[in-house]
């Protein structure tokens, strides 16, 4: 069983920073991509940023220069750094993974954390 548990979100006034952690846990065999999701009320699931197991790194446009990814998909954790933040960044935040577990070493599933609020408020 594969478990993504994240942590760190708050309220946050405008220009304000968060940080938030992720770490993968269970029986995993390899991690391909670990990463970020957000979900604002009334709008769909949209990607925030991921790093691969190779080092590529990829931003959602709007966060650019002011969000950074970091961590280790062989130490099964993942960081958003959360600088200068708007009322449009708060959304719920979603931990995202591409891994095989071990009882499908050649397989490529995708996993969810149950997310964690960001709120931002003036």
């Amino acid at each position: 069983q594969v478990q993504l548990v994240e942590s760190g979100g708050g309220l946050v006034q405008i220009g304000g920073s968060l940080r938030l952690s992720c770490v993968a846990s269970g029986t995993i065999f390899s991690i391909n991509v670990l990463g970020w999701y957000r979900q604002a009320p009334g709008k769909q699931r949209e990607l925030v940023a991921t790093m691969t197991s190779g080092g590529r790194i990829n931003y959602e446009d709007s966060v650019k220069g002011r969000f950074a990814i970091s961590g280790a998909t062989a130490k099964h954790t993942v960081y958003l750094q959360m600088d200068s933040l708007a009322p449009e960044d708060t959304a719920v935040y979603y931990c995202y993974g591409r891994m095989a577990p071990n009882s499908d070493p050649q397989g490529e599933y995708i996993y969810w954390g149950r997310g964690t609020q960001v709120t931002v408020s003036s």
